[in-house]
């Protein structure tokens, strides 16, 4: 009786020493977050998820995009689209290092690009004054790269202004054109 309750008190001690803690920082935002959010994010006067949402598909298909995941009264879209990474760089040093070492050396191939947007409403519009209201649409774009084994090599956000500034152009156009029925 006391070596089994010596052996589980000496299990129960391992299986304590071996807790980890969560770092400091885990939970707190990067100096650039504020930032990121607003190069993300842009706000439109209107509420009307269905035509924001719609024109939003127009674009995501216009940038080659394809619409994997759209919940309409959640104001969600969701679109990928697959390109090629192979990097010509990356590929000679492969080559290198395999003639030198005599080992295969994998590299990038291919890459999925990820687009999730989310349109929330600001303020209601009020129909009996005429007034619409204001909605925020938000846009990540993430990346990720895997190799010629199938792995993932980054995984990554998509951080460049020019991306998001051509996005919200293009959108802004679709939805006049929507709103108008052109």
């Amino acid at each position: 009786m006391k070596k089994t309750y010596l052996l589980f008190l000496c299990a129960l001690l391992m299986l304590a020493s071996c807790a980890t803690k969560v770092p400091k920082d885990a939970l707190t935002l990067s100096p650039t977050a504020l930032a990121d959010r607003q190069m993300q994010t842009r706000s439109f006067e209107t509420t009307n998820f269905e035509t924001m949402l719609s024109a939003a598909s127009a674009v995501y298909q216009d940038l080659g995009f394809n619409l994997d995941e759209a919940e309409y009264k959640l104001g969600l879209l969701v679109g990928s689209k697959s390109r090629s990474a192979v990097n010509a760089g990356q590929v000679t040093g492969a080559i290198f290092l395999a003639i030198l070492t005599g080992v295969a050396t994998p590299v990038d191939k291919d890459q999925v690009i990820r687009a999730s947007l989310v349109m929330r409403e600001l303020e209601p519009g009020d129909s009996k004054k005429g007034k619409d209201g204001r909605s925020a649409v938000r846009i990540t774009f993430q990346r990720m790269i895997s190799d010629d084994h199938g792995q993932v090599t980054k995984l990554e956000g998509i951080k460049d202004s020019l991306i998001y500034q051509d996005f919200f152009d293009k959108l802004s156009q679709a939805v006049f054109l929507e709103a108008h029925e052109i």
